[in-house]
């Protein structure tokens, strides 16, 4: 097995999709000529040519409508936005059109378009192109939405999400592009909704989906040098929830911890949180506790981005709290 970057996972996975299905093509701004903004798409123009791989211009809303009408005509596209904060602009047709189309329709037309890009912060990026948008767009029945946090799983998870009949929202990390993993060069699809036990453990259960799966993992190698023992989750999708995969760590440790990027108001650890009270409440040795962005738009200065992102000090801090160590 071989060891290739973030950006080279995807580009696998899209390149491979679009060699086995003709109706696979990519579009978005600067995929083409450029050869991506993060380098993603390299070298993909000059394999399928402009009609397969397509530049638009700095209109969200207008390619991803595009985007829409190709796929419930029977074409499989994966529009690409810069960054997610872009896809503001096109919200109307990934909530009004692709999410809906398949119930408004009666079931006689689907949209299987992947939507993808990065999300949250990225650095010194400020305000307007740091934000997190995975809850808004899993709060909206009709969609899928996969955040992977390594190059393994954002492979086989994009190539499931590019043949997956359904909208699907795939959300990725300007900060995770050059990251490196294990990949291997067979084909291999991860199916959409299941969630990874990423490392076992008896004490306590972690989990965390993105690049923030680094903060966990960071935290859960510092608690095992104190003799605590973290079990740690990824979700790895974020619509549909693998509940069963976190509901059972938790009935084996008893506490949990869940760190997410999202400010903390309606966020995906909101919904954990219920489901846990709501499914294991007799099992939990103390409550739950969620470590968040704090409520506050990301400013520039990174001694203030570090202070206000989730981080390895508070997620030990909330450990300690759900173990009674403080």
């Amino acid at each position: 097995m071989r060891e290739i970057q973030f950006r080279e996972a995807l580009r696998e996975a899209m390149t491979e999709e679009m060699r086995r299905d003709p109706k696979v093509y990519l579009m978005g701004e600067e995929v083409a000529e450029y050869n991506g903004a993060y380098k993603v798409s390299q070298g993909m123009l000059d394999e399928f040519g402009p009609e397969r791989v397509i530049d638009t211009p700095i209109a969200e809303l207008g390619f991803a409508g595009i985007g829409v009408g190709s796929a419930i005509n029977g074409l499989r596209p994966i529009i690409e936005f810069m960054t997610f904060n872009f896809s503001l602009v096109a919200i109307d047709q990934v909530i009004n059109s692709a999410a809906k189309v398949m119930s408004m329709s009666g079931g006689q037309y689907s949209c299987p378009i992947v939507f993808r890009g990065p999300t949250g912060n990225a650095g010194m990026l400020s305000s307007q192109h740091s934000q997190n948008f995975e809850n808004w767009f899993a709060n909206t029945s009709g969609l899928k939405v996969v955040v992977p946090s390594n190059p393994y799983d954002a492979k086989g998870l994009l190539k499931s999400c590019i043949r997956d009949n359904d909208p699907v929202i795939f959300m990725e990390s300007e900060l995770m592009y050059g990251d490196k993993g294990q990949v291997p060069e067979e084909e291999y699809l991860i199916p959409i909704g299941q969630a990874k036990v990423v490392r076992e453990g008896n004490d306590v259960t972690i989990v965390s989906f993105g690049k923030i799966m680094k903060v966990a993992l960071a935290a859960a190698d510092e608690l095992a040098k104190n003799g605590v023992s973290a079990e740690v989750i990824d979700l790895r999708s974020v619509r549909p929830i693998d509940y069963a995969t976190i509901i059972s760590s938790v009935k084996k440790t008893n506490r949990c911890v869940i760190v997410e990027e999202a400010w903390p108001l309606a966020a995906i650890s909101s919904e954990l949180t219920y489901n846990i009270q709501r499914n294991a409440f007799d099992y939990l040795d103390s409550p739950v506790i969620r470590v968040n962005s704090l409520d506050l738009p990301l400013p520039y200065a990174p001694t203030l981005i570090e202070a206000i992102l989730p981080n390895v000090k508070r997620t030990l801090q909330a450990v300690e709290a759900v173990m009674y160590k403080k």
